[in-house]
């Protein structure tokens, strides 16, 4: 796997892919910049080396040119984060681009304007590939969070630099701490997968039962599961379609070995709202107008004995609502028993959305092993699917 580290880019201009697809407020002002933060290591070598840095990346959904959504919005707080003043292009091609790259000095960064301002870059346009490619000496791809897509700027690209590609630091942790949990983890092995639906979370299942020796269920798929299994649920979600399935992975988990914890009680609450009243209750007794919002306390003592036990840990998905202070104690209890096993030696990975959001809101980032930065990227990986953004790399 050849990473930037095998490169010297002294006077070498790096075309990266990054992800800087940045939340931004009513003002356009950047309110959470792990991505950019993330992106750091890379530039900061390139820089060292003596190269220049040509930043590529997308900004939101615009259908065209969209001031909005325009990269211009995030050069001050990239400016900030890499302790350069970041140039700007306000095209990613054409005369613009080409003659910002070609007047980039060794140490400066430049940032092209939004990729998907061009529907050619989500089509894998090969004529728009070559003029970015144009651009650079070097191509480097850093950005997990798209790697999953075939675009012109994260796979197309490739083929343009036959020797000169690598990975950047980021996708290459983020590749690197996938393998230690698909290929190369220490037993037990425990995920805990969390999160309203089983529909998407199928895949990564049944690819990762050959993996695992314990597996943990919770959030809203709890309830799949235990109204298969002929519990009552009350007005909690469920899948019904989805039951036979449930069952299923139930068959075949016993057939591998692989342990299955589901809660065995939960926080009920006669309302899905922040005021409403709460109980808790066996899972396969829950009343008619009550709804299960979080694991129960004897889910939780269950959950931290597995995990502690633990060597290798992967948390995909909340268990319960943490968004409401009321349904968020399941969520914050895993976070710490999590980040009690990594201060033992054990390995956590943390990915998807949800739960990503959550080790943030409650503090868990550096108790981690690792954050993961791509949502569909991880969840693809884990699903056993190979990615397009890598294997342009590794080909």
């Amino acid at each position: 796997m050849k990473t930037i580290n095998d490169f010297n880019f002294q006077n070498k201009k790096a075309l990266i892919r990054v992800d800087f697809n940045v939340p931004l407020d009513e003002n356009f002002e950047v309110t959470d910049a792990t991505r950019i933060e993330a992106a750091k290591p890379t530039i900061d070598k390139i820089l060292a080396d003596g190269g220049s840095v040509i930043l590529m990346s997308h900004l939101g959904r615009p259908k065209g040119v969209d001031a909005q959504f325009s990269l211009e919005h995030i050069v001050k707080k990239a400016s900030e984060i890499l302790g350069v003043t970041v140039k700007f292009a306000a095209d990613c091609i054409g005369e613009v681009a080409k003659t910002a790259s070609e007047k980039l000095k060794p140490g400066e960064v430049l940032l092209l304007e939004n990729l998907r301002f061009y529907k050619e870059e989500e089509a894998g346009d090969v004529a728009f590939a070559k003029q970015l490619a144009a651009l650079g000496d070097i191509y480097v791809n850093d950005a997990f969070g798209t790697a999953h897509r075939a675009h012109a700027s994260t796979t197309i690209i490739a083929q343009f630099f036959p020797n000169d590609k690598c990975f950047g630091l980021l996708l290459a942790k983020e590749i690197e701490s996938l393998n230690k949990v698909l290929k190369d983890s220490k037993k037990p092995v425990t995920a805990v997968l969390g999160g309203s639906k089983v529909s998407s979370k199928i895949t990564v299942i049944e690819n990762i039962l050959d993996k695992v020796d314990h597996m943990i269920i919770g959030g809203g798929m709890t309830f799949t599961f235990i109204k298969a299994l002929g519990g009552k649920i009350g007005d909690s979600i469920c899948e019904d379609d989805k039951m036979e399935l449930a069952l299923e992975i139930l068959r075949l988990a016993k057939q591998k070995n692989v342990h299955i914890h589901i809660p065995v009680d939960v926080v009920a609450a006669n309302a899905f709202s922040k005021d409403a009243d709460t109980q808790i209750v066996d899972v396969r007794e829950i009343p008619d107008g009550w709804q299960g919002l979080d694991a129960g306390p004897k889910s939780l003592v269950n959950f931290k004995e597995v995990i502690l036990a633990s060597k290798t840990i992967l948390w995909n998905g909340p268990l319960g609502v943490f968004e409401m202070e009321k349904f968020a104690h399941g969520t914050i209890e895993l976070g710490n028993y999590i980040a009690e096993a990594t201060a033992n030696g054990s390995f956590s990975l943390v990915g998807g959305g949800d739960s990503v959001a959550a080790v943030k809101q409650f503090g868990f980032e550096e108790k981690m092993s690792y954050v993961s930065t791509g949502g569909g990227a991880m969840l693809e990986m884990l699903e056993g699917k190979s990615l397009p953004g890598i294997e342009a790399i590794l080909n």
